[in-house]
């Protein structure tokens, strides 16, 4: 194929034309300007524009919202398409290459609920029963996880059209990317929102991401778009489409993906990766979390997991709860679940609260020792050492302003410490805490210990036989091997780095550690053995 060298003097870019396609042409179009590089927008109607009376599993071939524009690039009708790049096809279209990512605007995915549908006591702060609009199977498979009792109803049209059908009250709720609304800077207000992190409810493959397609034979304008190109991110969601395409799968497939590439303080690299996948919208999803050092064959292996997820038995250091998701969700998959926890919490009465600006909890237990003794506290900020701990206080009526999402509590801790700045925190704790996270806080009087509860072993005789053993605290791994040993034959999940000591100092080998201090977390962890 002979090679074409346009001129950079006029580039078309081509668009769908909706408010945010276009945000993000003009986008593009701002940047190549920056570069000396005038542009034209052409806007291209595509099947998924045309057909809004269709769900997408209705909607015949892949690439609803691409096929179009791709046809204008390979027939000279534009020079540049500016696409969501979670809309394009995994398999790239003959003649053309995706020359360039953007940033990753936040990849979160975001619940905007009519403020009269709202129960802030229950997950995602939806009412019992919620009609919820979506028409993604990823999303549906994952929000009926979480919550069977909401009601899914189809959603279409663009992100201002679907904000409108809410406002109508069409719906009690919708869930969008938090990314469109971000760069359209809607006004959300009216509603209440529930922004939630990408690794509890996994978004599309390069969700938040922009892909500028062209011409393979375009050599001049590739090299111009690397000034654009945003390698990290290409390098991440790689990853995330790689597997995607190896399930030949497209926009309809309830599959989310999510890579994250962290440096440790050594200065290597770490690949994470949460994946979610059902095999129908209505089906509960496998969820894993998986990492490396090295991306190569990454994706096979993720897939591979997810394919080949073989259940057990399991034992964890805790009681079952009532709607216990930890059970529900490796039941459904064939686990056998055992629990009981090794150890017994017993309330210490708070005799002296001393005010401060926010109130941290490292741990469910310390949520529910602190608000059962109904204590007189208002106008403070709350912080969550986790999910579990954050839900945990909804119960109470209360929403954390501060979630941790990772099990290296020196991270959470230095996250807190830079949202508190020089404000005072009141830590509730239990008898002989190791104050993790008071250690971020030198200032003298700014971190307030507060005991309200110790523990004390249970006594146990048998336990059962359990091919996965899940350690939930240090005080746990003391009581459990008091009483019985653990055999190399065994996989053991530890939650959070103190735990893990507690079980290294043995010389018991951890297997898995969960992401997150939740049960998402622990089920990711233990199929991901």
């Amino acid at each position: 194929m002979a090679i074409q060298k346009k001129p950079l003097n006029s580039i078309i870019v081509g668009s769908r034309g909706s408010e945010l396609a276009l945000w993000q042409a003009s986008f593009i179009r701002d940047k190549l300007k920056q570069l000396g590089v005038p542009t034209e927008l052409k806007i291209i109607k595509t099947q998924g524009d045309k057909v809004q009376d269709l769900s997408f599993d209705k909607l015949e071939g892949k690439g609803f919202f691409t096929k179009e524009i791709e046809e204008a690039l390979l027939n000279n009708e534009i020079d540049l398409a500016v696409h969501s790049h979670k809309d394009l096809t995994t398999d790239n279209t003959t003649g053309l290459i995706i020359a360039a990512v953007s940033y990753r605007e936040d990849p979160s995915e975001l619940i905007l609920i009519n403020k009269e549908s709202v129960d802030e006591h229950k997950k995602y702060g939806l009412k019992k029963n919620a009609q919820v609009g979506t028409s993604s199977n990823r999303r549906k498979s994952q929000l009926l996880a979480f919550r069977s009792d909401l009601q899914l109803v189809e959603l279409r049209g663009n992100v201002p059209t679907r904000i409108q059908k809410l406002r109508e009250k069409k719906y009690d709720a919708i869930v969008l990317a938090s990314a469109g609304v971000e760069r359209l800077g809607i006004d959300i207000s009216e509603f209440h929102s529930e922004k939630i992190s990408p690794k509890e409810f996994i978004p599309a493959p390069a969700q938040g991401v922009l892909a500028l397609q062209i011409r393979e034979t375009d050599k001049s304008l590739f090299e111009l778009l690397q000034n654009l190109n945003d390698s990290e991110v290409a390098e991440t969601i790689a990853i995330e489409r790689k597997v995607l395409n190896l399930y030949e799968g497209g926009c309809r497939l309830p599959l989310g993906v999510y890579c994250e590439k962290q440096e440790d303080e050594e200065g290597e690299f770490t690949f994470h990766v949460w994946a979610s996948k059902a095999d129908k919208a209505d089906s509960f999803p496998k969820q894993i979390y998986l990492q490396t050092k090295k991306s190569a064959s990454f994706p096979e292996k993720i897939v591979e997991k997810l394919n080949n997820i073989q259940p057990a038995s399991v034992f964890i250091t805790r009681d079952f709860r009532k709607n216990d998701y930890f059970q529900k969700a490796l039941s459904i998959h064939g686990f056998e679940v055992h629990a009981r926890s090794l150890i017994e919490t017993k309330k210490v009465p708070i005799r002296k609260l001393i005010k401060t600006d926010w109130v941290f909890f490292a741990s469910k237990n310390a949520v529910k020792h602190f608000f059962e003794q109904k204590p007189e506290i208002s106008g403070v900020k709350y912080g969550a050492v986790g999910k579990s701990t954050s839900e945990e206080l909804r119960k109470f009526g209360q929403k954390a302003e501060f979630i941790g999402y990772s099990t290296d509590t020196r991270m959470t801790a230095k996250q807190f410490a830079s949202v508190v700045g020089s404000k005072t925190v009141l830590f509730p704790q239990a008898k002989g805490s190791m104050k993790s996270i008071q250690q971020q806080f030198t200032k003298p009087g700014q971190a307030v210990d507060l005991v309200v509860y110790e523990t004390k072993k249970n006594n146990f005789d048998d336990l059962p036989e359990s091919e996965i053993l899940v350690f939930t605290s240090p005080s746990n791994v003391e009581a459990y091997l008091e009483k019985s040993k653990i055999s190399p034959d065994q996989k053991v999940v530890a939650m959070g780095d103190a735990t893990a000591n507690s079980l290294r100092k043995t010389g018991i080998k951890i297997a898995a550690m969960p992401p997150t201090f939740d049960d998402l977390g622990l089920v990711q962890a233990v199929m991901s053995v």
